[in-house]
């Protein structure tokens, strides 16, 4: 009998408190629902318009980039914003353009050149980058092929 009135107990307590919550997570979302919304500012300043990233020493690292914008009203203009140039990036193509090469092609024998193309991966910062390039280098040595055959020892003399 008695552990009969504890397990009631108990259910009433757990009863209790699921009741609870759902007035808590109600209450919450009715005070949400009241609150007034943010009317939209309207202001006649332009999108920020940013320059490339300078960095402090190199040609890669932390750095710079200057922000302007247009308009009336507006109380900012201008502001200088921190950047960061990867140094692993290829600077031939811009320092703010990254690019997914595809393996070296074969050797032109008349230029001595191989090349391969590149599709843009990744732009800093909405830089101007060009959506495929192409790079040339030169193919080295050119190896004739091994003669195949038996070594032929040379006796000492």
């Amino acid at each position: 009998m008695q552990q009969q009135q504890q397990q009631r107990r108990m259910f009433m307590a757990a009863l209790l408190a699921l009741l609870f919550l759902l007035a808590a997570v109600s209450t919450t979302e009715a005070g949400k629902k009241e609150k007034p919304e943010k009317k939209a500012k309207k202001s006649d300043c332009g999108e920020w318009q940013w320059s490339v990233c300078v960095p402090t020493s190199g040609d890669c690292g932390l750095g710079t980039r200057e922000g302007t914008r247009t308009g009336a009203e507006c109380k900012q203009t201008t502001k200088t914003q921190k950047c960061k140039i990867p140094c692993n990036w290829k600077k031939q193509f811009g320092a703010e353009c990254k690019y997914q090469f595809q393996a070296w092609g074969e050797c032109d024998l008349n230029t001595a050149l191989k090349t391969r193309t590149g599709n843009l991966k990744r732009a800093l910062h909405n830089a101007d980058c060009q959506k495929t390039v192409t790079i040339s280098k030169p193919c080295g040595k050119l190896t004739k092929p091994k003669p195949q055959g038996k070594f032929h020892l040379l006796k000492a003399a």
